[in-house]
């Protein structure tokens, strides 16, 4: 159900990975939006769920996202070198719907933050302007928390827990997966760091035991784990390579222990490097041996510009994709 990776310490780039682990294709997009697009945040895939005082708005940056059933955004980053990622949270609850307040579908939440905001500070800011409000989507209901970073390395995770909005805001906050709460997944973090300094273990080695499954409090523990460890890159190539090393490793495999309840596992169908300090978003396919990317620097993201859209799943698609874009209507 996902993982999201910050790397913020290194000298070279500040970068952002996160897998997507779902039970089925979610129909990703990769699509570039231009400044100016008038928003309706009460519409989901043309159809209107909240009828009254829904939140509108004009993009002031552009981004480039991958969109989830061509209904709102899962991931992406805008050129301001805000990213902002949307990963499954069961206990979501922003509470009874207000009408005093803007409503917001929650598939467009993130794309909201990454067209308004350049910053953390300013993207948390932008929360009491409008009320999330939870939609379904192909049977799912999106039930979702929220991960922000920046060019600074900034951090922010944002939940909304039995009606209350709960963030938590510091740089230190670089790993989120799924269930539980942020606040019991920080608790299970120290608990583990304790049991492993209590076995003598006081240095990262071969012989530190980790948890090894695929459920989100293991993939947590693991990833912060191994991005504690990551050397300073000499260079971009060695950077991408460092993070999505990681990422790989928090990956969900086909075939894995899938649990069933209340807390699912599902394996991952793709997985997305934000570069925030180059404003280059690279992809990978799960069923596709190739690693794509793009430079948002390279589209014009001008008012009046064409969206342009790129899917990738097509087996010939490799490296660089920045010119196979095509213009297409903005898918929302």
């Amino acid at each position: 159900m996902c993982t999201r990776i910050l790397w913020n310490t290194s000298n070279h780039a500040v970068l952002a990975g996160r897998t997507m682990d779902w039970p089925e294709s979610t129909e990703p997009v990769l699509t570039v939006l231009p400044r100016g697009l008038e928003r309706d945040g009460g519409t989901l895939a043309g159809a209107t769920v909240v009828d009254d005082n829904p939140l509108l708005w004009t993009s002031r940056f552009g981004s480039l996202v991958t969109t989830v059933y061509g209904a709102g955004t899962a991931d992406g980053l805008n050129e301001a070198g805000l990213a902002a990622h949307m990963l499954y949270l069961d206990s979501t609850d922003p509470g009874p719907r207000d009408p005093g307040r803007p409503g917001l579908q929650i598939a467009l939440w993130i794309q909201y933050l990454l067209d308004s905001a350049a910053t953390v500070p300013e993207a948390l800011d932008l929360l009491d302007t409008c009320q999330p409000v939870p939609v379904e989507m192909h049977g799912f209901r999106a039930t979702v928390h929220v991960a922000l970073e920046d060019a600074s390395g900034d951090s922010a995770i944002i939940e909304y827990i039995a009606g209350e909005r709960r963030v938590h805001h510091d740089r230190s906050y670089t790993i989120m997966t799924n269930e539980p709460s942020y606040d019991e997944q920080l608790r299970l973090l120290r608990e583990q760091v304790r049991t492993v300094q209590g076995l003598g273990h006081d240095r990262p080695s071969s012989e530190v035991p980790l948890p090894g499954n695929v459920n989100a409090v293991d993939r947590f523990q693991r990833a912060a784990y191994f991005s504690a460890l990551l050397p300073e890159p000499a260079d971009d190539r060695q950077a991408v390579a460092g993070i999505l090393a990681v990422t790989r490793n928090a990956s969900v495999p086909f075939g894995a222990p899938y649990r069933e309840g209340r807390f699912h596992t599902y394996n991952t169908e793709y997985r997305t490097v934000c570069d925030l300090t180059n404003r280059r978003y690279f992809f990978e396919l799960s069923t596709s041996p190739n690693l794509l990317w793009a430079e948002l620097d390279r589209f014009d993201l001008s008012p009046g510009a064409p969206a342009m859209t790129l899917h990738p799943d097509d087996i010939d698609l490799a490296g660089s994709v920045s010119a196979r874009f095509t213009p297409s209507p903005a898918p929302f």
